[in-house]
């Protein structure tokens, strides 16, 4: 099968897939989800992914039905269904179904689990990309890797409407992340990155490549930096499950990065051969 949905135990081809309209997540995005690739049908870095899943479902109170392994096995086992082992695995959690009211439903209202399986290669990593730079409006809680996405998507809207590929976040001076990615920068050899507080996803591919640096020997700075250092950074990254570190060419239309090369070829290395080691 080409591409794959689930819903609470049916699964079937994406376009058959119904969802009742009184799941929460139609009035309110009331739920939590993560996503990562397969390869060679091996979900890379799944414990990873499934934790910081429960983390998002513990810290917004949602009690999920299914234990880490049983949703392992649930996910492993769709992805044995399809015609292609690389592909875009995705799966969120609602916090039920029950009729429109704000307040949480009673609780023997169980979650809903979705999943998602289409087939997407993970982007080659000497792929050059385009930002811009837009004020953060999000709520005080980018942590929890919510359902409530619509900032992101204006953002990256924005982002197409110029030409561009990812939209950077900042609130007044201070560089958060972007619109579906973190946001990284080296500067004289050295890796700075946001501190994952309330103001930033902790994004694995983010943690893969301060791992990666460290196997390298390359310093890493977790800390606060504004646009105007981003803009003299000798190099600008982005990162997400399917980016695991793309080095930006321009950010608002101005040339940025390009000036640590070797550097930046050691960590794709490292990371390209991670993923290919850990899905082979």
């Amino acid at each position: 099968m080409k591409e794959l949905g689930y819903y609470n135990g049916t699964f079937g081809p994406l376009e058959t897939m119904t969802v009742p309209m009184n799941d929460r997540v139609c009035y309110f995005g009331d739920g939590v989800y993560d996503a990562t690739y397969s390869r060679n049908y091996k979900i890379f870095t799944l414990d990873e992914h499934v934790d910081r899943f429960y983390n998002s479902a513990g810290l917004l109170g949602i009690r999920l039905a299914k234990t880490k392994g049983e949703l392992k096995a649930i996910l492993n086992e769709m992805v044995s269904k399809m015609d292609a082992g690389e592909m875009f695995v995705y799966w969120q959690a609602t916090r039920g179904t029950g009729v429109r009211n704000h307040v949480f439903p009673d609780a023997e209202i169980r979650p809903n689990l979705w999943i998602v399986l289409r087939p997407v290669e993970v982007q080659p990593l000497d792929k050059k990309v385009k930002l811009i730079t837009m004020e953060d409006t999000r709520f005080l809680h980018c942590n929890i890797k919510t359902l409530n996405l619509l900032p992101s998507v204006m953002a990256s809207e924005k982002a197409k409407q110029a030409g561009a590929d990812e939209t950077i976040f900042h609130r007044g001076d201070r560089v958060t992340e972007c619109a579906h990615s973190n946001c990284h920068m080296i500067k004289d050899e050295v890796f700075i990155t946001a501190p994952t507080d309330h103001y930033i996803l902790p994004g694995i591919a983010r943690a893969h490549l301060i791992k990666a640096c460290k196997a390298l020997n390359i310093p890493v700075d977790e800390t606060v930096y504004t646009v105007a250092e981003l803009m003299a950074a000798d190099e600008v990254l982005i990162s997400s499950a399917g980016s695991f570190g793309l080095a930006a060419e321009s950010v608002d239309g101005k040339p940025v990065g390009g000036k640590a090369p070797e550097l930046l070829a050691k960590l794709h290395g490292y990371l390209w051969n991670e993923f290919l080691e850990e899905t082979k």
